[in-house]
């Protein structure tokens, strides 16, 4: 049976990076978040055939994520992570490309926005990290992630507001990618305990997240026990071109809680 965590896969400075590539139109890269066993298409697979409608959507496995290449002995950091979405552009021929990051890949987005302005055509957060905040008991249980259904279970609850999205066979689902071979081993290694460093590597000072000035939507759910809500409203009051989105009865996971609200909100946006 196929795989449908596996797009196709491309050579990016040596890393074998497996990416999603679907519809047609101006370029939007989705990066997905932290969560143990993640991949791109269980972050964004109700969300990139939609966008796609109106856009080309690329959605990649980040170095030391889902089914992309993991290069042993890596040192993971915010540095190599923007090298490789901005050599996976240029691999792919992409000049400049809209950005949506969830959580993590917030940070990451905004790093991109940061160092590589000219690459970035519109930015689009969601939940996201990489501003400065008290690390959560939420985010501290995600990063410390020990794999057995029953953790797994539990960590998932913490996602959403509306628990009946979570079930045991979910549970079994996202577990058994977390044991996946070398999946725990990078996750284990790029988040170990203390655990507030790494949010404060993930960051960008105020000044640099005032300097952004390519529209920006800001989303986040109320009920978000992962990542504050303060982080958008913060985000929002230092970005100049910037709107911010919150949703009720909302946890961290927007673009599956509200998927139909998300995917037009982010459509429309990329269109005006």
């Amino acid at each position: 049976m196929d795989n449908p965590e596996i797009g196709s896969f491309i050579d990016v400075d040596g890393i074998n990076t497996n990416y999603h590539d679907c519809g047609n139109g101006d370029p939007v890269i989705l990066l997905h978040g932290s969560g143990p066993g993640v991949s791109a298409w269980a972050n964004w697979r109700l969300n990139m055939n939609e966008i796609g409608k109106r856009n080309r959507v690329i959605a990649p496995d980040i170095v030391g994520f889902g089914f992309t290449q993991r290069p042993e002995n890596n040192h993971y950091s915010m540095n190599l992570w923007v090298n490789h979405i901005i050599s996976f552009m240029d691999k792919l021929g992409i000049e400049t490309a809209s950005i949506v990051g969830n959580s993590f890949g917030g940070a990451l987005a905004l790093a991109l926005a940061v160092k590589f302005p000219k690459k970035v055509h519109k930015l689009i957060l969601m939940g996201s990290v990489g501003i400065k905040f008290k690390l959560t008991k939420g985010l501290n249980m995600v990063w410390g992630y020990e794999p057995s259904i029953s953790n797994m279970r539990q960590m998932l609850d913490l996602f959403t507001h509306d628990r009946s999205l979570v079930d045991d066979e979910l549970a079994e689902l996202r577990y058994k990618a977390s044991v996946r071979e070398g999946f725990q081993e990078s996750y284990s290694s790029m988040f170990p305990a203390p655990r507030q460093r790494w949010v404060d590597a993930m960051s960008q000072s105020e000044e640099n997240i005032k300097s952004i000035n390519c529209p920006t939507l800001i989303i986040h759910g109320r009920e978000d026990v992962i990542v504050p809500i303060e982080n958008s409203t913060r985000l929002f009051n230092l970005i100049k071109e910037s709107e911010l989105h919150l949703f009720g009865k909302c946890g961290h996971w927007t673009q599956i809680e509200h998927r139909s609200t998300f995917n037009n909100l982010v459509s429309d946006f990329l269109h005006r």
